[in-house]
């Protein structure tokens, strides 16, 4: 006898019953049920408060590196308008996922309409790959200021840091619009629990009944050819900018040039090797167990939009400078 799908072995976990959810006489289900984290249900509350810290402190540091570049007319510059650009998308990303989860997790309100399971896909993957694009841009503005400084106002200047901008949201917009066009297009007859705690790609488009290998395909070409290529635009960056600097005359100028570069490199092992490793496990991954699969997707969403304000709010000095000033000021 045919195996039953793992979205259907946990069905007894919910609160509701088989009759209501596991039907087979749907196309596009209404609604769909978020199981959270199957296995650690009984631990959803005690998931849910460093979650919840993560996002505090996510909102409040992004809010705050753009209040702060905003009111401080010494950084209106490159490098701090990709900073606004990166705050906004962690903004955007981490409230398109974790109050759903908390939902989740303190009241049990797992439906998610058809329509808002697919528009906060689209913003999840939208989103992700927009970080990354900031990032390519960070790194092009790290390799003019130490590769060709003297060139720097004229080469970034505002209408090329708009174009860059705008050039990161049309990418990811397009790319990110197969995930749910692709997802609207299954016939899903088998049931509508996500053995999930948001709608991630791979999670909704394996409870269709139909050859899905197309939108498992395109997931492994987006995630190779636009995360893999903004990966390459890095290196290459690098290798430049690291080429530059051990022509520097002394150690402590190649040291001091390197340091300016750190905070950027924290910020991209946090967004690109949490994306590799749960991208590759929920593929191919299929011996680790569920609820550690679905803890490392969801630490990928969550995580760096809270380093990153942290990372740039400790390392970058004018920032920094700019918040030690607030708070001298509260404290007078």
């Amino acid at each position: 006898m045919q195996e039953k799908p793992l979205c259907l072995r946990v069905v007894h976990l919910l609160p509701y019953s088989m009759s209501d959810y596991n039907r087979t006489d749907f196309t596009n289900p209404s609604t769909f049920i978020l199981l959270g984290i199957p296995g650690l249900e009984s631990a959803h509350i005690w998931i849910s408060i460093p979650f919840c810290a993560i996002y505090a402190i996510a909102v409040l540091g992004n809010f705050t590196i753009l209040f702060i570049v905003k009111t401080e007319p010494s950084l209106h510059g490159p490098m701090f308008y990709f900073l606004c650009m990166l705050a906004i998308t962690d903004l955007v990303m981490s409230t398109s996922t974790l109050p759903k989860m908390l939902s989740i997790f303190w009241f049990n309100s797992r439906e998610i309409s058809f329509s808002a399971c697919l528009t906060q896909m689209y913003f999840i993957y939208c989103f992700s790959e927009m970080e990354s694009g900031i990032l390519v841009a960070l790194a092009f503005d790290r390799y003019v200021a130490i590769c060709n400084p003297l060139r720097y106002s004229t080469i970034l200047t505002n209408s090329v840091v708009a174009k860059i901008g705008l050039a990161v949201v049309l990418r990811n917009g397009i790319l990110a619009l197969p995930y749910p066009f692709l997802a609207s297009r299954w016939p899903y007859c088998r049931t509508n629990i996500i053995p999930h705690c948001y709608c991630r790609h791979i999670a909704v488009v394996n409870l269709a009944c139909a050859d899905i290998r197309i939108s498992s395909y395109y997931g492994l070409f987006d995630l190779f050819s636009v995360i893999g290529m903004d990966v390459f635009f890095i290196a290459v960056s690098y290798i430049l900018i690291l080429r530059a600097i051990f022509r520097l005359p002394t150690k402590d100028v190649r040291l001091k040039t390197f340091g300016t570069c750190i905070s950027h490199l924290c910020a991209i092992s946090a967004l690109y090797i949490p994306d590799f490793f749960s991208s590759l496990t929920q593929r191919f991954g299929l011996n680790v167990p569920l609820h550690l699969r679905i803890l490392i997707a969801t630490v990928y969403l969550l995580v760096p939009p809270m380093l990153h304000p942290i990372i740039y709010g400790v390392r970058t000095k004018q920032i920094r400078g700019r918040l030690l000033q607030l708070f001298t000021h509260k404290e007078m």
